[in-house]
């Protein structure tokens, strides 16, 4: 019976360290590093058209451009293309995020450009968010470990802002559970542009709901 993602979780005594190894007979590194990210370019698309399990292996390499047999040299299974698809999707919302956060300022400042840009980044990667969400389940115990342990790196993002306006008084003092909740709180609002945006669409741009959620975060914190 294929567990869930909360069973998956449970057993957890901390985070993995880095991202689960997939074995390959391919040396050279930058080759691997190279081909795994044309396979998961063509397995995202394809993910997202038609779902994982009714994608086939061989329809992921042809859209690589590679045979069955070439595929077969950097992957062992269709679910270790998934696990490479919702890696690479986190760590590109960590990346864009990062980079737009890196300039100084206080705590409050900081969230709040962090809330913004946040907020686009799950607009432009919504497809992504959704596919995530919907097929990590299908995931072998260990890689939706390393995958949840993925989405919880980008919520202690916001937790580190957190601490630091707390910290220079930017923010009101938060206990660690109350900054925990309001982390996994801005990373749930942003996912909730994905998951609802056909309706939130219709009252709202993208700019006047990161706008109101913003307000309404900034509002409760300072």
């Amino acid at each position: 019976m294929k567990r869930s993602v909360q069973q998956a979780y449970q057993p957890l005594a901390r985070k993995p360290r880095g991202p689960r190894d997939i074995p390959t007979e391919v040396k050279d590194h930058q080759l691997v590093s190279r081909r795994r990210r044309e396979i998961v370019d063509a397995a995202v698309t394809l993910f997202i058209q038609k779902g994982f399990h009714k994608t086939t292996t061989r329809e992921i390499a042809r859209a690589a451009g590679f045979s069955i047999g070439t595929l077969y040299e950097y992957v062992a299974s269709k679910e270790d293309v998934l696990y490479l698809v919702c890696d690479a999707i986190h760590q590109e919302v960590e990346k864009r995020l990062k980079q737009r956060i890196m300039a100084g300022g206080n705590g409050a400042r900081t969230l709040e450009a962090a809330i913004e840009v946040y907020f686009h980044v799950c607009d432009q990667m919504a497809d992504h968010i959704l596919l995530i969400y919907q097929e990590t389940a299908s995931l072998p115990p260990e890689s939706m470990r390393y995958v949840l342990a993925n989405e919880e790196r980008v919520t202690a993002i916001f937790s580190d802002i957190l601490e630091r306006g707390v910290e220079d008084y930017s923010l009101k003092p938060l206990d660690r559970g109350e900054i925990a909740l309001m982390a996994h709180n801005i990373a749930v609002l942003g996912h909730m542009w994905a998951f609802r945006r056909w309706s939130l669409a219709r009252h709202f741009t993208l700019e006047q709901y990161a706008r109101q959620q913003s307000d309404l975060i900034m509002g409760a914190l300072v």
